[in-house]
């Protein structure tokens, strides 16, 4: 259904798959909740930022999974950023983290990693906190015993 709702948008000239993915995902989520079809939709769009491309370089998860690549497109296609994302979310039940949620919510998991590294919000882990040429020395991160502390060039 992603897929259906997507391809025809992405001939339009300036709007990239993130734009479209935060526009849909958006829309279809904040709909009537009857709409059952609209959120189990809204909820597999995934939006890769900046912060999410780099969290996954950082802790290594794109080298683990033979990913390693720039931020821009190569984060929508295969083994790229959209679709490891998409791999955790099958493997996360998000109901465990609200009772209303769909078990499989790549947007949820996506928007999570954002929120763990957003300046605004936790603050974590991004290029504010971490000096790019080195590795992360943050030893109070919850992730820093499974985190490969991949410094960035």
């Amino acid at each position: 259904m992603r897929a259906t709702l997507l391809d025809p948008l992405r001939q339009i000239i300036g709007i990239s798959d993130k734009l479209w993915s935060m526009i849909l995902a958006d829309l279809l989520l904040g709909a009537d909740a009857h709409r059952e079809r609209w959120l189990s939709t809204g909820s597999t769009f995934v939006a890769i930022d900046t912060l999410v491309h780099a969290f996954l370089h950082r802790t290594g998860i794109l080298h683990r999974f033979e990913a390693d690549h720039s931020y821009g497109d190569q984060c929508y296609g295969e083994v790229g950023c959209a679709e490891i994302i998409e791999g955790m979310a099958k493997r996360i039940d998000a109901r465990e983290f609200g009772i209303d949620y769909p078990s499989y919510f790549p947007r949820f998991i996506q928007h999570s990693i954002w929120r763990f590294c957003a300046q605004e919000v936790l603050n974590v882990c991004n290029g504010n906190r971490i000096d790019d040429p080195s590795r992360c020395t943050n030893w109070c991160c919850p992730m820093f015993d499974i985190c490969d502390r991949v410094s960035r060039c």
